[in-house]
């Protein structure tokens, strides 16, 4: 089951290892009839067809030999690998020391910070690994049914962990009422993006050509169908952001006093503040308010506390909004977090098609700092800020940048120039990174130190590391 999941986020499901039935006859399959979308393992495959050449002449000699089986093995990518397992650092290290750094915790609304990059990146990396897992699809029905069954599997999970029913590691209990448990979190947005990504992937795998039209544009054309679906993603949660009415919401927080019922007025469209957005609104509608989560990162505004950055207890002046939920993996945000696989995908497409290393970093980069200079001019221009929370167009571009030119760095250190040993730490946990996200971010390794006391449950490792100046925040990216 744990495999299952892990194989879901990173969107690397491998297929069942081919056994490929040859006759050593065939010598015209080594002319270039296969296909072009062989990736790396296209020069294995030329030296185990070269190695049993000479048995061809038995073979014309009617000498009749057996059916040679060749077990073909996958080859992962050490530089996706190292890149998510950088990834997977980032997050814990944000989760553990944000409380105690603001500076490198979620940004409190515009602007873009250290964990502001951890999202974006775990969609750019789904996508890279869609595009290696779905180069060659026998069946699409049964790819089609995987994507599914897998895309259920992934969302399960994230109710599981983010739901509300672990209390761990703070509480050594269990349990979650059904009226409040929160429906959407990082898993699910992940399945969300894996499902749109690969099922496109899938159901155009017959009208895509194994072989690139010159020109530095035919990437494009070639893969037109899923920067299609991204363009469709962008207009729904552009459309809908700027023109769905906002109107005035309440909600009821449970105070010292008894139960308290605020009020925030709105009755706006476009607007992209914290109180009447359209991505809180939607959500309001489709999950319901009390569903939602319930310490949103606005909380940390100079608006709401004194101690802004940072956490800390709200003015009493604080605009009724301050102590409203939010949720910060909403679906109108995860429907614009579609075109971060999309971005990530066509990375995958390059490596896929160009052979070169060259050629390789030169689409990447070269796209990479189109996204970067198109998110500056919309963030300093005011036309759409960068924010993680509204999940804007300029943090799609902002970090699907960003995430670009670190991997095309990743790649140059490792695949290019060879130094892949300091990197072993990082490639492990990548290749682990269900297992670790579940064990360190999600605070399960925590729980179970916090499982073992002495006569009171306050005599734990972890509670004497709190009152030693540690701090855990269990892992929920805001």
């Amino acid at each position: 089951m744990e495999d299952d999941a892990k194989k879901l986020e990173e969107g690397l499901h491998k297929k069942d290892d081919d056994l490929i039935d040859k006759k050593v006859a065939t010598r015209s399959d080594r002319n270039g009839s296969g296909d072009f979308i062989a990736h790396d393992h296209e020069d294995e495959e030329r030296k185990k067809v070269d190695a049993v050449a000479p048995l061809e002449e038995k073979e014309i000699k009617g000498e009749e030999q057996p059916v040679l089986v060749v077990k073909q093995k996958s080859k992962r990518v050490a530089t996706l690998d190292a890149f998510r397992g950088l990834t997977i650092v980032v997050m814990i290290l944000v989760d553990d020391a944000g409380g105690a750094y603001a500076r490198i915790d979620h940004s409190p609304w515009n602007g873009c910070t250290l964990a502001d990059f951890v999202m974006p990146f775990f969609l750019f990396i789904v996508g890279v690994a869609i595009a290696l897992a779905f180069k060659k699809i026998p069946k699409i029905n049964d790819a089609v049914k995987k994507i599914i069954l897998r895309t259920l599997k992934l969302m399960f999970w994230g109710i599981i962990l983010q739901g509300g029913y672990s209390h761990a590691p703070d509480d050594l209990a269990y349990g979650v009422d059904m009226k409040q448990i929160r429906w959407f979190g990082i898993l699910q947005r992940i399945a969300l993006v894996y499902f749109v990504v690969a099922l496109i992937e899938t159901v155009t795998t017959k009208l895509r050509p194994t072989l690139l039209a010159p020109g530095h544009t035919s990437i494009f054309t070639a893969y037109k169908w899923q920067w299609i679906g991204g363009f469709v993603a962008f207009l729904v949660y552009m459309i809908t952001t700027f023109s769905l009415y906002v109107p005035d919401w309440s909600f009821v927080v449970d105070e010292k006093d008894g139960p308290k019922k605020f009020l925030v007025k709105c009755g706006m469209r476009g607007h992209l503040g914290p109180a009447c957005n359209a991505v809180g609104y939607v959500d309001r509608q489709v999950w319901g308010i009390n569903h939602l989560y319930t310490q949103p990162v606005w909380r940390r505004l100079k608006a709401c506390t004194l101690s802004s950055p940072s956490d800390g207890p709200l003015r009493k002046d604080a605009p009724d909004w301050c102590r409203g939920p939010f949720e910060p993996e909403g679906l109108l945000s995860s429907i614009s977090a579609i075109l971060s696989g999309v971005i990530g995908i066509h990375y995958g497409h390059v490596l896929i098609h160009f052979k070169g290393h060259a050629e390789r970093l030169k689409q990447w980069v070269s796209m990479a700092v189109v996204l970067v200079i198109i998110a500056i001019i919309l963030h300093f221009t005011d036309a759409i800020p960068i924010n993680k929370q509204l999940y804007s167009f300029s943090y799609v571009c902002f970090t699907g940048g960003a995430a670009g030119l670190i991997f095309s760095a990743f790649y140059l250190v490792i695949d290019v120039w060879g130094y892949r040993t300091p990197f072993l730490f990082l490639e492990w946990i990548g290749m682990n990174a269900m297992l670790v996200f579940v064990m360190a971010a999600q605070g399960i390794f925590a729980a179970f130190v916090n499982g073992w006391y002495y006569e009171s449950e306050d005599n734990n490792l972890f509670f004497c590391s709190n009152h030693s100046g540690l701090k855990f925040y269990p892992g929920v990216i805001k």
